[in-house]
């Protein structure tokens, strides 16, 4: 955004995406109009086409399926992405060279379609021919995946395929793997995002197209947008909502931002804490249920549990995650004395519901199909089935056929940049199978968790799972949740499972791959590289540095609760009963309670700094589920909110008095 536009400016559709082009490489996309446009929307429908097709009604070999899916999906690819960003700005305009890159990628795919069988009879004795082929369809993938997702993710996938190369493993071999085999390329990942998440992007696309996100603004500010600073608390309750449909912290933050941060910032809130409140509840929409982040459905394959337990089991995590930072939140605006938007500006809750309500619809259809036994696959396609039939029920919503076109285009472009990380996060895995570094890798930092003094103080799973939260920050620097998750799920979360199983405290596979899925995510608002707090700073004008630190403080809850779920699974209901859960989420809610009140430093007034401390450890000791933590913890979560009641008290009708560790 220009510098001259105005502090409290609401961003036009054309400023919001210029600005999530920005900060989200997948949204920078060239510009068409009139033929060429047409063009490009019918391959982005052939593309729609052939996804359910296959899903519904088609059963073709699984090297086939996928080789199709990323055979047109690379041939749109490079006639969408420029190369490089400022060349999106020429309407119309594909250099030639784009041309190649699309004919020969997608060939490449396709030979292998057309040759199947010959390929497969082959078998590690693939001719030059074939060596030839799959030597240009990486080596286009690659650039296709620097331009859509950037090229962090391309240094680690070449560190090791060079490592395979030093190994002594010849180009015939580690070509076989990555291209011809379903190890590489065409391996998991994809087949993932090829079969579950990208008909999930479809269902996203058509409730953004049927103004859900305009309501689950309106809804956030009929819940909260009265009380004490209740922008702030519309965007935490928004970003929740539409997190369920958006798979970008970006596109999330942008997409609210643009709306709520003006809105908090004309409340009174510094800019840097309007972003950041926006930036951590729109990353925080990855993990909320029943539509989680994409590397959620990676999650339900590589560890065999069915998706609908990962997102049930996500229920208390993602409930805190938000609770927390709404406490903040509610405790910025007490101490800031910050009041809430005029009641005659707020829409009723219950009108507001019955008229809208109705786009509720399509994800209950979602979580009943996957309960009654359908896939998500299936229950995703009728998901995406009934978001088109509610729409007809009120004129606001009602897709035209222009609408649906756009709905089906956009499903289709938004698959590109999560295809080609699960593509290229494939070759990883692919190289991790051929040489066995994965085994070294875990070996290596076993080596280093199991340091006798580690294990002597009972303290090697914390310093595994330290390790594993900061390799996770570091590399999600650069790479998207999905391919973060794919690495770190594959090298990490087995030796967290392993250091637990050393000290006698086993973890639930579950638990591990959670803890890495979280991780994954809160990279995108953890300094240096934080591009949702970035996002969110662009539109505030704030400075994005002490916009990131104030989202990764307002987020403290994901860094805690990982811990916790991982040495007390029941936090993921995981062993316990329906009723000890229940005890469990209020405690911890009071923990979250506790733990805003510290990190304020207030309550009904400013806290001293002995009294926050107290206040936070009372709230770990809430989270943590156990009986005498939390029989110790609502004890010191008492006494401190008694003693500072009291001391407000007579601070208010008698002038201060000496109470311990409360301010003078």
């Amino acid at each position: 955004m220009d510098q001259n536009v105005d502090d409290d400016h609401v961003l036009t559709e054309e400023e919001t995406e210029e600005l999530i082009a920005k900060f989200d490489r997948e949204s920078n996309v060239r510009h068409f109009t009139g033929i060429p446009d047409i063009i490009i929307k019918c391959l982005l429908g052939i593309f729609a086409a052939y996804v359910f097709w296959v899903t519904l009604i088609a059963t073709l070999p699984e090297q086939v399926r996928r080789c199709a899916f990323i055979g047109i999906l690379v041939f749109i690819g490079f006639l969408i992405y420029p190369r490089r960003k400022g060349m999106k700005r020429i309407k119309n305009y594909i250099p030639w060279y784009d041309y190649v890159l699309a004919v020969l990628g997608s060939g490449s795919f396709f030979y292998y379609i057309i040759n199947f069988e010959a390929i497969i009879n082959r078998a590690v004795l693939i001719q030059p021919l074939d060596i030839a082929v799959g030597v240009i369809g990486i080596l286009v993938l690659a650039e296709l995946c620097r331009r859509v997702v950037g090229i962090p993710i391309l240094v680690v996938a070449a560190g090791f395929i060079t490592y395979a190369f030093i190994d002594g493993f010849s180009l015939r071999r580690i070509i076989h793997q990555l291209f011809y085999t379903t190890d590489g390329v065409i391996g998991t990942p994809i087949g993932v995002c090829s079969t579950f998440i990208v008909l999930f992007i479809f269902l996203a696309s058509f409730l953004e197209k049927s103004g859900i996100a305009n309501f689950f603004i309106d809804l956030a500010n009929s819940v909260a947008g009265f009380t004490a600073g209740g922008p702030a608390k519309v965007a935490v309750i928004a970003s929740a909502l539409e997190g369920m449909i958006s798979g970008s912290s970006v596109a999330n933050t942008v997409g609210s931002g643009s709306v709520t941060i003006p809105m908090m910032k004309k409340t009174g809130y510094k800019p840097e804490f309007a972003a950041a409140v926006e930036a951590a509840a729109s990353t925080g929409g990855q993990i909320v249920p029943p539509i989680l982040g994409a590397a959620a459905f990676l999650m339900a394959e590589f560890t065999g549990i069915p998706y609908l337990v990962i997102a049930g089991s996500a229920i208390l995590p993602a409930i805190l995650y938000f609770t927390g930072i709404f406490f903040v939140v509610h405790f910025e605006a007490k101490k800031l004395g910050l009041e809430g938007l005029p009641k005659e500006s707020i829409p009723k809750f219950l009108p507001l519901f019955l008229r809208k309500g109705y786009l509720f619809l399509p994800v209950i259809v979602l979580v009943v199909f996957m309960g009654i036994g359908f896939t998500p696959a299936y229950a995703a396609c009728i998901g995406v089935l009934s978001a088109f039939a509610v729409s007809f029920f009120s004129k606001e919503t009602r897709f035209s056929p222009e609408g649906f076109a756009e709905a089906v285009t956009n499903g289709s472009r938004n698959t590109i940049g999560v295809a080609v990380a699960c593509a290229v996060a494939g070759t990883i895995i692919g190289i991790v199978s051929l040489t066995g570094i994965g085994q070294m890798l875990i070996a290596s930092l076993t080596s280093i968790v199991n340091n006798p003094f580690f294990i002597a103080t009972g303290s090697s799973l914390l310093v595994a799972l330290v390790i594993t939260m900061l390799t996770c920050l570091v590399i999600g620097m650069g790479i998207p949740t999905t391919a973060n998750y794919v690495i770190m799920a594959t090298i990490t979360a087995p030796m967290v499972m392993r250091a637990g199983a050393e000290i006698g405290v086993p973890v639930p596979l579950l638990a591990a791959h959670m803890f890495v899925f979280y991780f994954g995510i809160v990279a995108d608002i953890t300094p240096p590289v934080a591009l949702a707090a970035y996002a969110g700073a662009a539109i505030a004008k704030s400075n994005p540095l002490l916009t990131a630190v104030t989202a990764t403080r307002l987020a403290i809850a994901a860094f805690i609760v990982p811990y916790i779920f991982v040495f007390s699974p029941e936090m993921l209901f995981i062993g316990t009963t329906p009723l000890n859960f229940a005890l469990i989420m209020i405690t911890s809610i009071v923990g979250m309670f506790n733990l805003a009140i510290g990190l304020e430093g207030f309550l009904l007034r400013k806290l001293s700094a002995p009294m926050r401390i107290i206040a936070i450890a009372a709230g770990l000791l809430l989270i943590s589920p156990s009986v005498i933590n939390d029989l110790i913890g609502i004890s010191i979560s008492a006494g401190v909110v008694i003693l500072h009641v009291i001391y407000y008290r007579r601070v208010e009708k008698k002038g201060p008095i000496r109470v311990p560790f409360s301010k003078k």
